[in-house]
């Protein structure tokens, strides 16, 4: 069965462009003309998708965390759940930044981090559910977002093996547009722990699912090298600067990255070709330049019986190529050579 995977009309699979995922999160601060300039670079970066996060925030924290203090240099309010709320879009935000996305061609989505977030998502019909790293234990809400239908991406951070087979267990006898990223719950993420190659084993383990990469890591190469793994889904920490105030912008690539990482991206999938080894029409004249040709080591006359010591090869490769040696040795001159003067099979007896 081929992997495969479709989010508002665009195709995901091993053939497909690389479906990138500018994760806004709650770095617009609350402020919906923020919001919109973060989309409009995102689609100038060339992405396909942005990506916001929704909380029901009463009902998510506890009131010991809800009512806990948060008053910090990147806090927006004094408590945590009021740090929240602050940076929290409701309906018409929602309506209004989706209908800001469709024209600007970009697909819109979010992360639910709780069932009314996924039924307030399903009301605005988004086209696919994105679930959190810190939900791949939570089957109840898996289960409710898998039930109304749409495409589901889950990130993996934090979670062993069998942590993601119970997701693929409780998901697919639902709703077999399932997807899983690798992802390391690290914010941000060191190098040595980001274990790209899970991602090679997650497309083992589940042949018919998209893999992608959701990285935390500062930089765009890791991207790149997702995707020769195998990767089709690439998920980024989106800002338009790094030293904004919230926790997130510092680990976000700004508009210049993410605009270089989708133009690695789209220039890697050309740069893989099909496999097939071929000679571009590019390449002649170089190999010409840099190759070589079997010539007269110096003056011969004719009839002379050629030796190892009578051949020497030069460039430029314009003429008999060297694995020809063999049928040169040995063979007797037609007709007197000059020293640099290419031989070939026409001139032997």
């Amino acid at each position: 069965m081929k992997r495969e995977l479709v989010i508002d009309g665009r195709v995901i699979n091993d053939d497909s462009e690389c479906f990138v995922i500018a994760e806004v999160g709650h770095n617009h601060q609350g402020d919906v003309a923020k919001c919109k300039e973060l989309f409009r670079r995102a689609k100038e970066a060339g992405v396909a998708a942005v990506k916001l996060q929704k909380r029901d925030n009463r009902s998510l924290f506890t009131r010991a965390m809800y009512d806990k203090p948060y008053d910090h240099e990147n806090s927006f309010g004094a408590t945590y759940g009021l740090h929240r709320e602050a940076l929290e879009f409701g309906r018409a935000e929602y309506r209004e930044l989706q209908q800001f996305a469709r024209a600007e061609g970009l697909v819109f989505f979010a992360t639910a981090f709780d069932i009314p977030s996924a039924d307030f998502l399903a009301e605005l019909d988004v086209p696919a559910f994105k679930i959190a790293s810190g939900d791949v234990r939570s089957l109840p809400l898996l289960e409710h977002v898998a039930r109304l239908g749409k495409p589901m991406i889950v990130s993996t951070g934090g979670a062993r093996m069998e942590d993601i087979e119970r997701v693929y267990d409780a998901v697919m006898p639902l709703n077999r547009q399932l997807a899983f990223l690798q992802c390391t719950a690290s914010y941000p993420c060191e190098f040595s722990e980001l274990d790209l190659n899970v991602i090679v084993t997650l497309r083992a383990r589940f042949p018919e699912l998209v893999i992608g990469f959701s990285g935390h890591d500062n930089g765009i190469a890791m991207a790149v090298a997702a995707y020769v793994l195998g990767a089709r889904i690439i998920e980024k920490h989106f800002t338009l600067n790094r030293a904004m105030k919230g926790t997130d912008h510092a680990f976000s690539l700004e508009p210049v990255g993410l605009r270089k990482m989708q133009r690695d991206l789209s220039r890697l999938r050309d740069a893989l070709g099909d496999g097939v080894k071929k000679v571009h029409p590019s390449e002649p004249a170089a190999v010409t330049k840099m190759g070589k040709k079997l010539v007269a080591a110096h003056d011969l006359a004719a009839g002379h019986v050629l030796g190892a010591a009578d051949v020497a090869m030069k460039s430029p490769g314009d003429g008999l190529p060297p694995y020809e040696l063999p049928r040169v040795l040995g063979r007797r001159l037609k007709r007197a050579v000059a020293a640099d003067e290419g031989l070939s099979l026409e001139l032997l007896a």
